[in-house]
């Protein structure tokens, strides 16, 4: 079996496969750590992706999943941090409140938001994810190779899996897959002022969220829709850091690290299905902002749509740890 794509919902799908006894090579023409995916402030939300029914179920089973990693996995790079969403629309209940185990509303919110929502969630890191990711699907038996292809392998015995994200408007040629950039400044922790709750918010500007990590802070983010360019705008970067300290004050003295631009793999719907002109592939892409939430529900689907181990699958993997298989 052949998964295109090293990303986080490539290597996801490898290791669930192998899991179910399959042989799997991935194959990428960026390696994980080159990819969009590691850019990413990677905290579940399940933003910029559709259908909400299909998505809400994928997101709810990889927030468990996120989840038991975070209790059972401390080398994979997940935390569960507590944290607010605040809205400028008043609501009685959140749109993804079916896909979380608890939250509750926030007693105070900042000037200019009718409500908050509190809730503890996976928060990613993402260097340390993929490359856990990546050594999950070589202890299971997997292969990781840069290749750049021109087209997907063509038919053959082997079932090949679709996870190249913006890729896909060449090796599907699908063009309703469009980048969706996401500037972001990471900063760093400042030990007298520690950063531990996560924020998501929106204001006149567009989204602007800050997402702490171990040893930095992600603080983001921009959604310019149709938008290919991966140069950070010193501009936007001023305002973002700005906009972010004027809810978080604990960032006023945190020193910027880097800034970095992802380019978010959007569609009007998240494609996982098999290929009807093609039954030996099976696409998984379109995450938009929501890769990491949606990996694992989404690597589950995959395996039910590939089936059981057969005759063209090699040795079968360990089953893994009990915690990534929740």
């Amino acid at each position: 079996m052949i998964v295109v794509g090293a990303g986080v919902v490539g290597l996801t799908c490898a290791v669930r496969l192998l899991e179910a006894g399959h042989r799997v090579d991935v194959v990428a023409r960026d390696l994980p750590h080159e990819t969009t995916s590691v850019v990413a402030a990677a905290i579940w939300y399940p933003y910029l992706a559709q259908p909400r029914d299909r998505v809400l179920a994928w997101a709810a089973h990889g927030r468990e999943v996120l989840t038991a990693l975070a209790a059972h996995e401390p080398g994979s790079g997940v935390t569960v941090r507590p944290g607010t969403e605040l809205r400028r629309e008043p609501a009685d209940t959140p749109w993804w409140a079916e896909a979380v185990a608890a939250y509750r509303r926030a007693a105070v919110v900042p000037e200019g938001y009718a409500v908050g929502w509190e809730l503890a969630v996976p928060v990613v890191e993402m260097p340390v994810h993929l490359a856990w990711l990546a050594g999950r699907v070589q202890d299971l038996g997997g292969t990781l190779t840069r290749l750049n292809l021109g087209g997907l392998p063509p038919a053959s015995e082997a079932v090949v899996v679709d996870c190249s994200g913006l890729g896909a408007r060449l090796l599907a040629a699908d063009r309703s897959v469009v980048p969706v950039a996401g500037q972001v400044a990471v900063v760093e922790q400042v030990e007298e002022s520690r950063v531990e709750r996560w924020l998501l918010a929106e204001d006149d500007a567009g989204p602007i969220y800050v997402v702490p990590r171990s040893r930095d802070v992600v603080v983001g983010g921009t959604e310019d829709h149709g938008a290919w360019s991966r140069t950070p705008s010193p501009a936007t970067a001023a305002s973002l850091l700005a906009r972010a300290r004027a809810l978080v004050p604990e960032l006023a003295g945190a020193r910027v690290l880097r800034h970095r631009v992802g380019l978010r793999p959007a569609r009007p719907e998240v494609r996982v299905e098999r290929d009807p002109r093609r039954p030996d592939v099976v696409h998984c892409y379109g995450h938009g902002g929501a890769g990491v939430t949606l990996a694992w529900g989404c690597a589950e689907e995959v395996s039910a749509l590939v089936g059981p181990a057969g005759r063209h699958a090699g040795p079968a993997g360990s089953a893994g740890p009990a915690s990534a298989r929740t």
